[in-house]
C-alpha cells in the first residue's frame, strides 16, 4: 500500500508493506500529471515501512526511469535497507537527477528544500 502527497514541484510516496504494481501505477499517474503541468519535480520515497516489492515493480521502475530521465531534479530515498540503498544508486545510471539516500526523514526533507546552487 502507498500513500502519496504532492506539493508544488514535489511528489512524496510512503510505502507500507508490499509495494505492488498497482501502487507503482498510482505513483506513475501522479508524477506524469505533475510533470505535464509543472515540469521537472523532486521525488521523496519513504520506504522505511516497506516489507517487499514485487518483481514487476522493479521492471516498471526501470522503464519509467528511462522514459523520464530528465524529468526529476532531486530524488530522496528514506530507508535503512542496504538493498534499497544499492538499487537507488543503480537508478542514477538512468536519470539525470541528484539521488540521495537517508535514514532520517527530516534530513531528506531538508536536503530537498535546499536551493539549487547558482
Amino acid at each position: 500500500m502507498i500513500v502519496t502527497d504532492h506539493q508544488a514541484h514535489r511528489v512524496s510516496v510512503t510505502v507500507y508493506g508490499e509495494f505492488t504494481l498497482a501502487d507503482y501505477k498510482e505513483f506513475e499517474e501522479l508524477v506524469n500529471y505533475k510533470i505535464q503541468f509543472e515540469g521537472p519535480v523532486d521525488l521523496l520515497f519513504d520506504l522505511r515501512e516497506m516489507v517487499d516489492a514485487t518483481l514487476d515493480v522493479a521492471w516498471e521502475e526501470l522503464k519509467f526511469s528511462r522514459q523520464h530521465a530528465k524529468d526529476f531534479k532531486k530524488v530522496a530515498v528514506v530507508t535503512s535497507s542496504q538493498w534499497v540503498t544499492w538499487s537507488a544508486w543503480i537508478s542514477q545510471a538512468f536519470v539525470e537527477a541528484d539521488i540521495e539516500v537517508f535514514e532520517v526523514l527530516e534530513e531528506a526533507l531538508a536536503w530537498l528544500d535546499e536551493a539549487a546552487p547558482a
